[in-house]
């Protein structure tokens, strides 16, 4: 499977404050939150629905997994999205193991388990 989402209670800005704080536990740091939403409607398109980006990393990661192979750069840094869908706050990802399987690196399919399920360990304790 390609994703990692989950459906959670709160709205938007309480859903990430605590995703942000769990990440934070774990070492991750969200280094920009794009709002499409914003930024489609500053473009002059009529979109509603919430839906932030986080792009988060953790800097000994990125650095372990780019010492290993210069390529996994591509996927860098991890995307978490927080949205509005039929009613409902969901929180999801892209899986990193999804996306390293395309290099074909044995070692990196390692370090990307432990940061999807680190990073899935920070979505579930945000909820």
């Amino acid at each position: 499977m390609f994703d990692y989402t989950v459906v959670t209670n709160q709205n938007i800005a309480d859903a990430i404050q605590r995703l942000e704080g769990s990440l934070k536990k774990e070492g991750f740091g969200v280094l920009w939150q794009f709002d499409i939403k914003e930024k489609l409607q500053e473009k002059g398109l009529d979109f509603r629905k919430e839906f932030k980006v986080l792009e988060v990393c953790n800097p000994d990661e990125a650095q372990r997994v780019l010492n290993e192979n210069e390529m996994a750069g591509y996927f860098l840094p991890c995307k978490i999205v927080v949205y509005e869908s039929n009613g409902e706050t969901k929180i999801g990802m892209p899986r990193p193991t999804a996306l390293i399987s395309l290099l074909n690196d044995e070692k990196l399919k390692q370090f990307a388990k432990d940061i999807e399920d680190r990073l899935i360990s920070c979505i579930e304790s945000s909820i």
